[in-house]
Order: C-alpha cells, then sequence, then structure tokens
C-alpha cells in the first residue's frame, strides 16, 4: 500500500510542475502587461513553428487557463500512473504532433486578421483520447475502466470539436483528439505488456493467503449442510487418530 501511495506521488509530479509553469507564464503576463499570443501556433508560417513548441503554455486568460489546467492534472496523472511504461514517450508524441497537426490544418486566417492558436487545449483533448481509446485498443479491465472514467468526466468535450466557435480553436482540438487517438492504436501492445507486469488487468493469478480474503474462495461451492457433514468428518477422523 505504500509503495502505490509513493508510485501515485510521483505520478503527481510531471503534471503539477507543467501547470505550474502555465501559471507562472499567465502572472508574468499579467505583472509586467505582457502578451503573449506570437508565442502561439500561426498555421503555414515560418514563424509560427515555434508555436509547435510554445503554443501549450500561453493562455488567454485565467478561465482559459484554468480550464485547461484541471483535465490536465486528472488525465496526466493517470497516464503517469496507469501508463508508466510509455508515459513520457506518449505525452512527447502528443504534445509536438498535435502542435504539428494545428500548423498544418488550422485556419491561419479570420477576416483579414491572423490567427494564432493558443493553449493546452489540444494537449489535454491529445491525453483524454490517449486514455479513452487505449480501453478500445488495449481491452483489458483497467484500460475500459479508465476509458468510461473519461467518458464520464469528460464527455462534454466532444463539443469542443465543432467547427465555427468564436475564439476556440477547434483545429486544435479535433487535433489533439486524432493524435491521441493514433498515439494509443501505436502504442496498445506496450500498454498491455506493462499492464500485465504491474498485475493491473487481473489476469494474472495473485499467490495470497486465505486470511487476507472477507469470505472463503470456495464459499458457493458446498451448501451448510454440507459443509457441517465435512466438518464432522473431520473431527471424527482427528479423534479416531487420536
Amino acid at each position: 500500500m505504500e509503495e502505490k501511495s509513493n508510485n501515485f506521488l510521483e505520478s503527481l509530479i510531471f503534471p503539477l510542475i507543467f501547470v505550474a509553469v502555465i501559471w507562472l507564464i499567465a502572472i508574468v503576463e499579467l505583472l509586467f502587461e505582457l502578451d503573449l499570443y506570437w508565442l502561439g501556433v500561426l498555421p503555414r508560417s515560418f514563424t509560427g513553428l515555434k508555436g509547435i513548441f510554445t503554443s501549450p503554455l500561453i493562455h488567454g486568460g485565467f478561465s482559459h487557463l484554468i480550464s485547461n489546467s484541471v483535465p490536465f492534472l486528472v488525465s496526466g496523472t493517470i497516464i503517469m500512473y496507469f501508463y508508466k511504461n510509455v508515459a513520457f514517450k506518449s505525452f512527447s508524441w502528443m504534445y509536438v504532433i498535435t502542435g504539428a497537426m494545428v500548423w498544418i490544418f488550422a485556419r491561419n486566417e479570420n477576416i483579414g486578421n491572423d490567427v494564432y492558436h493558443i493553449g493546452a487545449s489540444g494537449v489535454v483533448y491529445a491525453m483524454v483520447a490517449f486514455i479513452f481509446f487505449s480501453g478500445m485498443f488495449v481491452r483489458n479491465r483497467l484500460s475500459i475502466v479508465l476509458s468510461l472514467i473519461m467518458i464520464l468526466l469528460y464527455s462534454g468535450m466532444i463539443q469542443g470539436i465543432l467547427p465555427n466557435q468564436e475564439g476556440i480553436s477547434w483545429e486544435s482540438h479535433l487535433m489533439g483528439g486524432l493524435v491521441g487517438m493514433i498515439v494509443a492504436m501505436f502504442f496498445r501492445t506496450e500498454i498491455k505488456a506493462g499492464h500485465v507486469k504491474e498485475d493491473w488487468d487481473g489476469e494474472k493469478e495473485l499467490v495470497q493467503d486465505v486470511k487476507e480474503h472477507f469470505l472463503p474462495r470456495d464459499i458457493f461451492d458446498k451448501t451448510k449442510f454440507e459443509r457441517q457433514q465435512q466438518q464432522q468428518e473431520e473431527e471424527k477422523d482427528i479423534n479416531e487418530n487420536a
């Protein structure tokens, strides 16, 4: 139990650091009256390439920041804890490829003005989709349960991929969702192997003492009368051998 608690706390470190960084950047913007929108992705522009790496760190206000921080913490911790053997690899892929897809496919102009895509929402959509589609591709008990949890928590995110939403980079959401699905499919074999190794999918037989079970494991194999008879016979054998 103590080891699992330590592992869970370790899984929180990276998501907390990432969220702390984006909050620090937002506070610096506020204190020094900066506008770092130009660090976002400007699609199909050479100068906008830097946004592939910097856009998830920049947000358009504290409401935008809060809406991304909570799901990032939740989905990031789940990935770091339950998908630890592919956690950093899968996150790196989702981070970079989502930004690259936005640079390639997203709109870069709106009513004559350049459109910079900022915020971690694309990465958040990728992580949520990664967990959800892992349940479909891996199909063990753990991945399916985590997939259902994503449905319960974030089913409302689906509307975020609908086009023509004013002030929202729906392209980032859509690209992130697609990338998360692709990454989950690519790493499905490693994910399953990691779950079996950690014995999270319940497929390996656990060697446990009977005392660890609330009820005997064969409690439904015999009726109460049959158990009483068996007990009487065992006591009779003990008396005869005494």
